[in-house]
């Protein structure tokens, strides 16, 4: 068996990992995740690369997860030819019927927009890049075969495929694959996806697992420890009673699959143990919006804390004053309020959909706040705001920033070192090879040494992007 590790190699985003067997004297090939890379020019171009093999040889795709850097490239891989089933959660196959739609609407939109710009003369940069349409959106939905957690189904009379529960969002899996190829003793390979922090808000513990050969691990916040939930909380305060007594507004970009939810209930049982007054909550992505009603739907995969605190918040609605937001004119119209509005908008790394404009008409008043709650890739619009930019390039314009910017780490869905090892020490015997993906160069290094020096693990592998490794 070999992995080819086409992203989230050396690098968080663009998740996606060849694997090629030996079967009934036959090379087949699956995937796990097929995801987009994102922050800046360069992650365009490796959107825009081409698969070693070609896309109709792949037998199938294991999805771990609905976040785009996992999925977000599936429309276009299916476009390219690829006819074989997606295998995923039930509650991830409905998040995509949101995430994807709204992807693509989101690079149409862009590219129409520059496009104007230009014939405006306004506009100056790269020009956006429309990876795939609505209608291949539709044609990938059409192959996606969902599954429950703990279902374990044949694949062919070689695969076995079982999803565990990652902890990470609505629908995460861990997928566990027993194969049994030509000739060898059957391998069990176990791919994290992204674990989720114990004791996380709205999500459970992520499911152990106990027995490994090969096992792909994430590393996203492989170098550091969260701060407590309690901590988070104080810090949150903090910020949102300081910008609201300067009568100012609170801009939270936030992913509209789990952060936006997460944000929500945090504020919820902040007002509900009144360490926050009533509040006026926008939320302004119909995605969210979307993805919250299915959230509800799912009421009974949320931890029992969510569930309680949502359920206070449904018999007392008066409590806070939470808006969705449908219709463009009606988000256009946040832009007047200039105080007292705390806006939860995507996309959580600020590089597109509606926080653009957020940002646009808040970033040049210093009596607002900005509040990032989740990690930021090198080339985002995110990331330039955490490493404390003075001036920002949004829809062509030079936009001064003048709001402070606070990063409050503890709010991540990712597992932190201590989170990571902890889920690792699940399995009973050290797998014959780990390979730490899913993680920028320094998280990945740091955390392949504390697996070999606290686990005593002897194979652990930082793999390169497009390199192929035995197993």
């Amino acid at each position: 068996m070999k992995i080819q590790f086409l992203g989230a190699a050396g690098e968080v985003t663009g998740s996606r990992h060849l694997v090629e067997l030996l079967l009934n004297g036959k090379t087949r090939h699956f995937m796990v995740d097929y995801g987009m890379f994102q922050g800046g020019r360069e992650a365009t171009n490796k959107n825009l690369g081409v698969m070693p093999i070609p896309p109709k040889e792949l037998d199938f795709v294991v999805l771990t997860h609905a976040h785009i850097d996992h999925s977000g490239l599936l429309p276009r891989l299916c476009a390219q030819g690829f006819k074989g089933p997606i295998y995923c959660t039930t509650a991830t196959y409905e998040l995509l019927k949101i995430l994807l739609p709204d992807s693509a609407h989101l690079q149409s939109a862009d590219l129409e927009r520059a496009e104007r710009k230009i014939k405006q003369g306004k506009w100056r940069g790269e020009i956006p890049v429309v990876l795939y349409s609505r209608e291949e959106v539709e044609m990938t939905l059409a192959q996606i075969e969902p599954l429950e957690y703990g279902q374990v189904i044949n694949l062919n009379p070689k695969i076995q495929l079982e999803f565990r529960n990652a902890g990470h969002i609505l629908g995460s899996a861990i997928a566990v694959l027993d194969i049994q190829e030509d000739g060898k003793q059957k391998k069990r390979c176990v791919f994290s996806g992204d674990i989720g922090m114990k004791g996380k808000v709205l999500m459970p513990d992520p499911d152990f697992i106990s027995a490994a050969d090969v096992v792909v691990v994430e590393s996203t916040y492989g170098d550091r420890l969260h701060r407590s939930l309690s901590e988070t909380e104080s810090e949150l305060v903090e910020v949102i009673s300081t910008t609201m007594s300067a009568h100012g507004n609170v801009i939270i970009p936030a992913f509209a699959v789990g952060r936006t939810q997460e944000m929500l209930f945090l504020l919820m049982d902040l007002v509900r143990k009144s360490k926050l007054p009533h509040l006026s909550i926008w939320v302004d992505s119909p995605m969210a919006t979307a993805a919250t009603h299915l959230t509800q739907h799912f009421f009974s995969q949320l931890d029992v804390q969510s569930q309680a605190t949502f359920s206070w918040f449904k018999n007392n609605p008066d409590s806070l004053d939470l808006r969705f937001i449908a219709d463009v004119e009606e988000s256009k119209s946040l832009n007047k309020i200039k105080g007292g509005a705390i806006i939860i908008s995507a996309s959580g790394m600020c590089d597109a959909g509606r926080i653009v404009h957020h940002l646009f008409n808040n970033l040049p008043r210093k009596q607002n706040a900005i509040i990032i709650t989740g990690f930021q890739a090198y080339g985002s619009l995110g990331r330039r705001l955490v490493d404390k930019v003075q001036k920002v390039r949004l829809f062509g314009e030079d936009v001064p920033v003048k709001a402070s910017v606070h990063t409050i780490g503890g709010l991540s869905a990712h597992a932190d070192q201590a989170g990571l090892l902890e889920w690792l020490r699940g399995f009973t015997l050290p797998p014959k090879i780990t390979f730490v993906v899913h993680g920028e160069p320094e998280s990945a290094s740091v955390f392949a040494q504390c697996i070999r020096e606290d686990l005593g693990w002897k194979n652990v592998i930082i793999p390169e992007r497009l390199q192929i490794y035995e197993c």
